[in-house]
């Protein structure tokens, strides 16, 4: 009878010992989206005056007049353009420098391993002030081109590490086989590399854009007067009482942002079933 009384005082005990990393992992992610839970409640809220911060009524207002802010939908335009542009040159420019880094052998490529991960490990500050001060000492005018390069600059970085791990992980016998049933380098590379790589592509692209659109130090430090993104509209209105329409934006961005990720995983699981 002990034993059994015993048995079910420490069943609960058991159970939390099976199930501590599940716990710690679903804590984690809470944690993480708890934040994103609070922006959409937000979106639906009707403040008394200019700040969002108490809920008083719910509202679908802003979610009907997204652009009912001025300036608000121009400099989510502008934040938009610079982080598709961003993205496509730093990850074409990062996947040749992936694959070169994996691949091939040459004088100082420790050197340029090294390189690759400072803009990672480096304040942004820096990078910031250090671009903003490159560019006023060549009189290069501060604006929608400055900002660019600096987004493919610090975006550049994060897609090599992304496709390097990604190549270094690929078998070669593949290609080697491909080129035994007559393949082209032409061919080998757009039939079995290219598809072998997409993924750590996807990844470091998917990464550069948020990385780009969510900027907000580096380009203070490298944007012209006329050139208002949204991260630096967020932080102006801040001082005057942000909008709902604000939590409209990041709510939208954020469920965009999921769709695109479970449409992948979808994808991934439809081509491993036909497989």
């Amino acid at each position: 009878m002990a034993a059994a009384t015993r048995s079910r005082t420490l069943a609960p005990l058991h159970w939390l010992r099976r199930n501590a990393v599940v716990l710690a992992g679903a804590a984690s992610l809470l944690y993480l989206l708890l934040p994103n839970v609070v922006v959409m409640l937000f979106s639906f809220n009707k403040p008394a005056g200019r700040f969002n911060y108490e809920w008083r009524a719910f509202s679908t207002d802003a979610w009907t007049d997204p652009c009912g802010v001025a300036d608000m939908c121009g400099s989510l335009g502008l934040s938009l353009q610079i982080a598709v542009l961003s993205t496509l040159f730093a990850t074409a420019f990062g996947t040749f420098a992936a694959f070169a880094l994996a691949r091939y052998r040459f004088r100082g490529k420790g050197t340029g391993n090294a390189l690759i991960f400072l803009p990672m490990a480096m304040p942004e500050v820096v990078m910031g002030a250090s671009l903003g001060t490159l560019f006023l000492n060549t009189r290069v005018a501060f604006g929608f081109v400055t900002i660019l390069i600096a987004h493919i600059m610090f975006c550049l970085s994060f897609v090599v590490v992304a496709v390097k791990a990604r190549v270094m992980s690929m078998d070669p016998r593949l290609e080697e086989a491909a080129r035994d049933l007559y393949a082209g380098p032409v061919q080998t590379f757009l039939r079995v590399t290219l598809p072998l790589a997409a993924p750590g592509i996807a990844a470091g692209a998917m990464l550069s854009f948020a990385l780009s659109f969510d900027d907000f130090i580096i380009t203070q430090f490298n944007a012209g007067p006329s050139t208002v993104t949204f991260p630096m509209f967020v932080w102006g209105a801040a001082q005057r009482g942000v909008p709902v329409q604000v939590n409209v934006i990041g709510t939208a961005m954020f469920l965009i942002a999921v769709a695109v990720v479970f449409g992948g995983q979808i994808a991934t699981a439809r081509r491993r079933r036909r497989s």
